[in-house]
C-alpha cells in the first residue's frame, strides 16, 4: 500500500484491494443522494450553485442503500481492530447511513453535530434553515474497545475545556474554497479545513493512516500532512485529483498541534 497519494477508481473497487485490518482512521464524506428535483433561485431570480453533481444521484433509495452497504462492509474489513470511522451526512441520508452500519456490526461512539455559524438560507421560506449536518463517530464493533481518542488533546483545544458533540464552524468559504477555471466553487460539497482537523487530531496519532475514499479535492489529506499523519485518498473525478494534488504538494507548514499528541499520549480506552 503506497501511502499519501491518490488513487483513482471506483471507491468500492479500490476499497476491496486494500489489505484486512490495514487503516487506522476513515473519514468518509460519501454522496448524499439528496433528490433535487428542480433547480433552486434566490428571490431575485439568481440560481442557487447547489449539489446537482451526476455522483450525487441514485435511481432509487434502495440503490443507494446497497451502494453505502457496500462500502462500509468493506471499510469495516479494512479497519484495524483499534481504528475508528467518521462518517458525515445531512438530514437526506445519515438515518439511511447509521441504519446500514448498526446492521453491519459498527458501535456508535459519538453522534456529532457540525452547526454552520454561516448555513445557506431557506431562500423559499417553506422551512427552517438547514444549519447543521451530522458525524456518526464509529468502532467496528461493540466488543472492540481499545480505541485512540485524545482526550487531553482536545480539551486543550478547546480553552482546557472538555470538547462537547456540538461543533460550530462555518462553510468552506474565501481562500480556503477551491476554485475552478471558471471562478466557482470547484466542488459543491468542500468540507472546511477545521471540521478535519479536530476528526483527526482527536482520533489518530502521529504517522496513523487516515484514508478517504471519498476524497474530493483533499481537505482530508491536506490536513492530514498538516498534522503529520499519512493518508490514502480514493477518487473518481480526474478533475478532483488534479486539484487535491496541487493543493497537497503546495503545503508548507504543520499545524502548531500536530505534535500535541505525542506531548499528551493517546488515551486507549479499556
Amino acid at each position: 500500500m503506497r501511502l499519501n497519494t491518490i488513487i483513482q477508481g471506483d471507491c468500492i473497487e479500490e476499497l476491496k484491494k486494500l489489505s484486512d485490518n490495514s487503516i487506522d482512521l476513515i473519514f468518509a464524506d460519501p454522496p448524499y443522494n439528496m433528490q433535487l428535483e428542480n433547480a433552486l433561485y434566490r428571490p431575485n431570480n439568481t440560481k442557487v450553485d447547489g449539489v446537482d453533481d451526476e455522483w450525487d444521484k441514485f435511481g432509487s433509495f434502495s440503490e443507494y442503500d446497497d451502494f453505502c452497504t457496500a462500502w462500509l462492509k468493506e471499510c469495516r474489513r479494512i479497519l484495524k481492530d483499534t481504528g475508528t470511522i467518521w462518517v458525515i451526512g445531512s438530514y437526506h441520508n445519515i438515518f439511511r447511513v447509521g441504519t446500514i452500519m448498526l446492521n453491519l456490526g459498527y458501535w456508535i461512539l459519538n453522534d456529532v453535530t457540525w452547526y454552520k455559524t454561516n448555513p445557506m438560507p431557506n431562500f423559499m421560506g417553506t422551512r427552517f434553515t438547514n444549519a447543521t449536518e451530522t458525524l456518526l463517530w464509529c468502532s467496528k464493533s461493540k466488543e472492540l474497545k481499545k480505541y485512540t481518542f485524545n482526550h487531553k488533546s482536545m480539551k486543550k483545544y478547546n480553552g482546557d475545556k472538555q470538547m462537547t458533540s456540538v461543533w460550530q464552524i462555518g462553510l468552506c468559504i474565501g481562500e480556503e474554497r477551491l476554485k475552478g477555471k471558471d471562478g466557482k466553487k470547484a466542488h459543491s460539497t468542500q468540507k472546511p479545513e477545521e471540521l478535519l482537523k479536530r476528526v483527526i487530531l482527536s482520533t489518530t496519532k502521529q504517522g496513523d493512516i487516515v484514508l478517504d475514499p471519498f476524497f474530493g479535492t483533499g481537505t482530508t489529506g491536506a490536513v492530514a500532512k498538516k498534522l503529520k499523519r499519512s493518508f490514502l485518498g480514493i477518487e473518481r473525478e480526474p478533475e478532483y485529483i488534479k486539484l487535491a494534488k496541487n493543493r497537497i504538494a503546495n503545503i508548507k507548514e504543520y499545524f502548531e498541534e500536530a505534535d500535541w499528541i505525542e506531548e499528551n499520549k493517546s488515551l486507549l480506552i479499556p
